[in-house]
């Protein structure tokens, strides 16, 4: 949680709120990676791509 924080500092102090987007659906991807790695919904998140 510690990079997160420092990531909103960083934007909030430097005025770029247009990483914001980048960095939310590197989230989502990445949790979805995370969910298909040994789940019963990778067949579901497979279709999708």
């Amino acid at each position: 949680m510690s990079l997160v924080a420092e990531l909103w500092r960083f934007m909030r102090v430097r005025k770029k709120f247009w990483l914001l987007p980048i960095i939310v659906v590197m989230f989502v991807l990445g949790g979805l990676l995370v969910l298909a790695k040994g789940s019963a919904v990778a067949p579901f998140i497979y279709t999708l791509f």
